[in-house]
Parts: C-alpha cells; sequence; structure tokens
C-alpha cells in the first residue's frame, strides 16, 4: 500500500453484520494491510491486533504459525495455527490454537482454542495487543495516516477496558484474562491446556457510535428457510449459498423503522443505503425474496425529495443516491457529497420498475396502494426532469458532485471510441431503457389502483422511445448499436459497451434491435468468458483493469442476461451465465464487485480487480438471477 492510495482489498478476509466489519489477513491478525481493521459504521474502532504465546514463565512473544483459514459464513470465520513452541520434539505438531471469530451488529467474538496431543499437560501464556484507532473510513479509502486519540478507563466489570474515542466507544471484554491499557490494550491469560485435551477463552469487544443514521436488522433473513438451490451445476448451488448468506450479513434498517429493511451496497465503503444499489439488488433477489423489495421500496419512498436543492441535488419526486452520517470527502477527488445526496439519474425509474416486478411477483396489494403517491412523484419527477431533448440526463451543477450519475459513476466511465471524455449534460442510453419500462409499469399500477394519469405517462413513454430510436443509435467498425450516451451536443457517444445490455427486455427496443445488440454482447470484443466486459476491446480506452472501461461486474452481467432471457434470447443468457459461473468458481463462490476483462482464453482464471469490494449487495444478487435463468 502506497501511503495517499485507495486500499487493495483483494486479498483481505473480511467477516462482517452490517453495519459491523472485520478486515484482516489470512491469520486473522489484523494490521499488516491499509484495510485491516474492526470497523463499526463509518468509523474504524481498532486498527492492529498481534497474538502471541510462550511457555508458563516466559515472555509471550512467539506467533502462532497460521496454516488455515475456513469462512464457515459471512459472520463467522476460523482461523487454525500450531504453536510448536510449546511442543515436544517430533516432527508432527501436537498442539494447535483455533481462533474462531464472530461478527455481529455492534460487537465482535473470538474464541482461542488450544487443543494438545501430548501426554502431559501444557502450560502457556496467550496474550492479545490490541491497537485502537478510531479513523474516519474515508481517510482510510484515501490512504491517510491515522490521527485520532483516544482515552482508555477502567471497564465496571472485571476483565473489561472502556476505550472513548471522542464521541464513539469501546468496551474490551475478556473475563479471564488480565486487562491493561498503555499505548495499546492487552489482554493475557495463563492457561494450563490438559493432557490430549483443549482449553478455551474468549474476549469480546462492543461498539458504540450514536451518529450512526442506520442500524443492523434484528429479523432472520426472509429467505432464511427457503429450499436450497438445485440445478445440474452444482457450482451454481455453492454460489447461491454464499450469495445469501453474503445477503443475509448485509441487510439493515433505518432507525424508527426496525422491520423494514434493505441491503447495504457492499463492504468495506458501502455499508449504507444506496438507491441504485440496494434497488437492483433487490430486483436480482427478487426470484427467492419479496419482502426485502417491498421495504427496500418503503424505506427510499421515505426519503423521496420533496424540494429543489442544487447542493444536494434533491428534486421533488427523486429518489436518494447514498444516505451517511455526515459529509462524504473524497481526498484527491474534490468530491465531498453532502449526508443526504440525490445525485443519480437512474435510482427514480428504477424505483419504480421494482414496484412493477414486486407487485407482479406478490407483494400485497395493500402495501402497493400505500406507495401510490410516491409513485405518482416518481414518475413526475422522471417526465418534468428530462431536458431540452426530451431524454433524462444529468450534470453536477455543484463542481463538487459525481460527474457520472448513473451506475458507471466514475470519472472517465463515459468515453468516446477514441478515448476522449464525453462532455455533459449526459443522457445515458439504459436509463432511457429504465424510464421507458417504468413509465408502462407504473401506468399499469395507476391503472390497477383506478388512478388517474395512466394514458398521459403511456404517451410520454411512447414518445421518448420515438425519440431513442431517431437519435441514439450510431455505426461503427463494430457494428450498429445504441450509442452509450448522448452528449452535450446531442451526438451519440460511439464506444460499444455493456451498457446497451440494459435495454433488453424494457421495450425500448424492437425485437431485431434486441437479437443484434445480444449477439455483439456475446461476441468476443465484449464478452471475455468470465462475464461481459464493461467496454469493447475495440475501443481505444479499454483496459482490463479499468474500473468502468474494460472490467467485468457481475451485476452488470446478470442484468444483461436477465434482459436477454426476458427478450426470448435464451442462447445468448446462458452464455453469460456460464462465464459468471467461471469466475464465481474462480473466486471461491463470492463474487467481487469486479473482476480484470482478460478473456478466457488467456487465462484460467480472472485476475482480481485488487481494490474491489467483496461483498457486494448486487454482485451476491447475481447469483439469483443466474438460478432464476437456468430454472426457466
Amino acid at each position: 500500500m502506497t501511503e495517499g492510495l485507495q486500499p487493495f482489498l483483494s486479498d483481505g478476509i473480511v467477516a462482517l453484520r452490517a453495519p459491523t466489519q472485520v478486515w484482516s489477513g489470512r491469520s486473522g491478525e489484523i494490521g499488516a494491510h491499509a484495510i485491516d481493521g474492526l470497523y463499526h459504521g463509518d468509523t474504524r474502532f481498532v486498527r492492529a491486533t498481534a497474538l502471541t504465546y510462550g511457555p508458563a514463565g516466559a515472555e509471550p512473544d512467539i506467533a502462532p504459525e497460521w496454516i488455515s483459514v475456513a469462512e464457515h459464513s459471512a459472520s463467522e470465520v476460523s482461523f487454525d495455527a500450531v504453536l510448536r513452541g510449546v511442543d515436544d520434539d517430533w516432527p508432527d505438531p501436537k498442539v494447535r490454537l483455533e481462533r474462531v471469530r464472530t461478527v455481529t451488529d455492534g460487537g465482535l467474538d473470538e474464541r482461542l482454542t488450544v487443543s494438545s496431543h501430548l501426554s502431559e499437560p501444557v502450560e502457556l501464556r496467550l496474550r492479545l495487543r490490541l491497537t485502537p484507532d478510531f479513523a474516519p473510513l474515508q481517510e482510510v479509502k484515501a490512504g491517510t495516516p491515522p490521527t485520532a486519540t483516544w482515552t482508555a478507563t477502567r471497564g465496571s466489570d472485571a476483565g473489561a477496558i472502556d476505550i472513548d474515542g471522542g464521541g464513539a466507544r469501546m468496551r474490551v471484554s475478556a473475563p479471564d484474562a488480565r486487562v491493561a491499557a498503555d499505548a495499546d490494550v492487552t489482554l493475557e491469560w495463563m492457561l494450563t491446556c490438559p493432557a490430549r485435551g483443549e482449553v478455551q477463552v474468549t474476549w469480546s469487544a462492543t461498539l458504540d457510535d450514536p451518529s450512526l443514521v442506520v442500524r443492523g436488522a434484528a429479523a432472520r433473513a426472509p429467505w432464511a428457510d427457503a429450499a436450497p438451490a438445485s440445478g445440474a451445476d452444482p457450482r451454481l448451488a455453492r454460489w447461491v449459498r454464499r450469495a445469501l448468506s453474503d445477503l443475509d450479513a448485509l441487510r439493515l434498517t433505518l432507525p424508527g423503522h426496525p422491520d423494514d429493511e434493505f441491503l447495504a451496497a457492499g463492504t468495506p465503503w458501502f455499508l449504507t443505503l444506496f438507491g441504485r444499489d440496494s434497488l437492483w439488488a433487490a430486483r436480482l433477489l427478487l426470484p427467492v425474496d419479496v419482502a426485502t423489495a417491498a421495504s427496500t421500496l418503503r424505506v427510499l419512498a421515505r426519503l423521496q425529495g420533496t424540494a429543489a436543492d442544487p447542493d444536494t441535488a434533491e428534486e421533488p419526486g427523486k429518489i436518494l443516491h447514498e444516505l451517511r452520517a455526515g459529509e462524504l470527502r473524497m481526498p484527491g477527488e474534490g468530491i465531498v457529497l453532502p449526508p443526504r445526496y440525490y445525485g443519480t439519474v437512474d435510482a427514480t425509474p428504477l424505483w419504480v420498475c421494482l414496484l412493477g416486478d414486486a407487485a407482479a411477483a406478490g407483494m400485497s396489494e395493500d402495501e402497493v396502494r400505500d406507495l401510490l403517491p410516491a409513485l405518482e412523484a416518481a414518475l413526475g419527477w422522471m417526465r418534468a426532469g428530462a431536458g431540452e431533448d426530451g431524454f433524462l440526463e444529468y450534470v453536477d451543477e455543484t463542481g463538487r458532485g459525481l460527474s457520472n450519475q448513473g451506475w458507471k459513476d466514475s470519472g472517465d466511465s463515459i468515453q468516446w471510441r477514441t478515448g476522449e471524455l464525453a462532455e455533459g449534460p449526459i443522457a445515458l442510453c439504459e436509463v432511457q431503457g429504465y424510464a421507458y419500462e417504468a413509465a408502462y409499469a407504473g401506468a399499469d399500477l395507476l391503472e390497477r389502483f383506478g388512478r388517474d394519469g395512466a394514458d398521459d405517462i403511456r404517451r410520454w413513454a411512447d414518445a421518448l422511445r420515438a425519440r431513442f430510436q431517431e437519435r441514439f443509435w450510431v455505426t461503427t467498425d463494430e457494428g450498429t448499436y445504441p450509442a452509450i450516451a448522448l452528449d452535450r451536443d446531442g451526438r451519440g457517444v460511439d464506444t460499444l459497451t455493456s451498457n446497451i445490455g440494459h435495454l433488453l427486455g424494457t421495450g425500448i427496443l424492437d425485437p431485431e434491435q434486441e437479437t443484434g445488440v445480444a449477439r455483439l454482447l456475446v461476441g468476443p470484443t465484449m464478452s471475455s468468458g468470465f462475464g461481459l466486459r464493461t467496454m469493447s476491446t475495440g475501443a481505444a480506452g479499454y483496459w482490463p483493469l479499468s474500473y468502468h472501461g474494460g472490467s467485468v461486474w457481475a451485476h452488470d452481467t446478470a442484468i444483461v442476461a436477465h434482459g436477454m432471457a426476458r427478450a426470448g434470447l435464451h442462447e445468448d443468457a446462458d452464455i453469460l451465465v456460464a462465464g459468471l459461473l467461471a469466475a464465481a468458481e474462480a473466486f471461491g463462490f463470492r463474487m467481487p464487485e469486479l473482476h480484470a476483462g482478460d478473456p478466457a482464453e488467456r487465462t484460467p482464471a480472472p485476475a482480481p480487480y485488487p481494490a474491489a469490494c467483496r461483498p457486494q449487495a448486487w454482485s451476491a444478487a447475481a447469483a439469483i438471477a443466474c438460478l432464476a435463468i437456468t430454472q426457466r
């Protein structure tokens, strides 16, 4: 890790129960990597640990030799070591240490078990040092050296230390240990492991941050009792099981509404509500769970825009982009986002699309009826938010917000085939498809519940489709296809990208056009063999490790495969699902946020994008979409 750069994540081990997470190395030790730490919300409470041991009467300064790690669930990981410093002289190790880490909402519990195959008891000392931190998460992401301070006082309970980080607080408890605090917090145990037996100790950390705007979900996951996945390919069942465990651990609620759950976008940076991410994750999860879709819709409806505020990008009827406890600064990028930020062009039509899909999937009539005012406001925003050309578009008016406000929200994501950046306002192709689909879904619901305006919104949608057909098509050496976007001058930005796959199944394309788009997307410039590239290898800006310019995103590929299936293009959908299954197997069935776009014929496994988040809600939910496609 170079100071001032975002930490890499690909080699880290994470255990989580949102909004709490622990990142470590394969030993379970925290501190060797920049991302390592015990986090709760947007604060890192502990940045380093060191577990050592020694024979009784000697300084416990020997490091265990770690030999394995096993991830039992998203929230529980075990690490196994041998303790050769207290062993006999035979070559086989006979004294072992198992470290079982369990993360809960606001808590970390560890169980340390020493087991011995020796014929005599073993006496030893265990010592665990913890280094408190209280660094803001955004400083960790920026690679900023820690600057926070803390104070420690003896807890009211024996074996406990209370640590104050200036608002956030932590209690470290170890009932059977000697507990002390100086530059670090130290826990020390004197142990006697019986012959051919074991001895066990525990410690815990309880975390509190009053500034948090999210809470963990207390109820069992809605899909907890669902039948296990089955199918011809056993890899898919393993991926689905892992994905559902991750999605369970990513569930959050807002204060005051503990029964309305939504999915946090992902770890480590996004354990909060994101309009687009939470909506897509809930939509992809619909084949096994309608309840999360319904509650996600309610959560976002409560935060729906009611006024025009350029500083937050709020507008009447607009759906939120991101919710934080405080202002989010991205050092080096010039981005400063307010706690409630509405800078997204696609969350509002996606909210309507999810409502339509959830209503069709079994969401109760009363639940749908309660959301009709929010639906009417969202449809109103779509119509009012169209630019001079009649398309939904975006531009950051503050100079401090996101310059791109679709799902590819990096600053260089909207490029011409030459590699030049398009200038805004930007009208993304997929957003027009979402809006068309949303308009018809919304009109059907208005009509179903006897509300006015259905015919008007359908006429608006038909006019949008006609304008799209007239303006968005481009022809290059790779063929004829929709532009990724129209730029500020209304020109079609001509790079071939995965964005056009999101149009499939929305109704904005003719069947012949859908077939042509699908053929391009499963062709060699777009399909890597491990999923769909975000940008064609024929574009000057293509790079397999570019965040949005050549990498592969699991959710993106799953959305396109789902659209292919809806359009009746099943063979093409199967090609993309097969690529994702190959990638899932390579990543131990926990799909990262994204991976490199290198072709499968060149490498047996995709290279990780080293800063990719894991787990990510919509990457996990992609498994459910793929399961539904294979079970059609």
